[in-house]
């Protein structure tokens, strides 16, 4: 059950060098380019490349020619990607370990498990799985992902359970769903 209205479906980022960033969301994301085009902005002309990894989906990431080369301060704290297991997430580990992808950070929130990395922009791009329990939040420590399955996640969960808060993820969902008036 979801609220109606409005779900989230699409983010569209500036970008430097488009031909970078797509190479970046394509092969190692493995977004697919959707479309792309020319459009005139309010300030000139634009280039866009639409992205999508949900063929109901048109796009979920537009890339957009037109940002300034020297920011001071990158307004993007993180685009979030879930994962669909802990194999898809090593999996991905592992192949930003052979793009040669910079400061990849293994952490736990103790209610989901990330590796964030940036894109070549500087973009922070944050891959996660849910765990089967929730914590109050924010919360973040480090993770050691070398280790095996078993003692991964047996070290998460026992590491959650010390955590303010500590539940199993259905109970944090149905009080959720009753504060934002879908069920009684």
């Amino acid at each position: 059950m979801k609220k109606t209205g409005f779900n989230f479906s699409h983010i569209g980022i500036y970008a430097n060098d488009l031909v970078a960033m797509e190479l970046f969301y394509t092969s190692v994301l493995k977004f697919t380019v959707t479309d792309r085009g020319d459009l005139e902005g309010p300030n000139g002309p634009m280039t866009l490349t639409f992205m999508s990894r949900d063929p109901d989906e048109h796009h979920q990431i537009v890339l957009i020619s037109g940002r300034p080369k020297n920011l001071e301060f990158n307004v993007i704290n993180q685009i979030s990607l879930r994962g669909d297991n802990l194999t898809s997430l090593r999996a991905m580990l592992k192949t930003l370990e052979e793009v040669g992808a910079k400061n990849i950070d293994p952490v736990t929130h103790g209610n989901s498990l990330s590796i964030y990395v940036h894109d070549p922009e500087g973009n922070r791009i944050e891959l996660y799985i849910n765990m089967p329990w929730y914590v109050n939040q924010p919360m973040r420590v480090p993770v050691d992902m070398s280790v095996d399955d078993e003692t991964l996640m047996s070290t998460l969960e026992k590491h959650a359970r010390s955590l303010p808060g500590f539940r199993p993820r259905e109970e944090w969902r149905a009080e959720m769903a009753k504060k934002m008036g879908l069920t009684n």
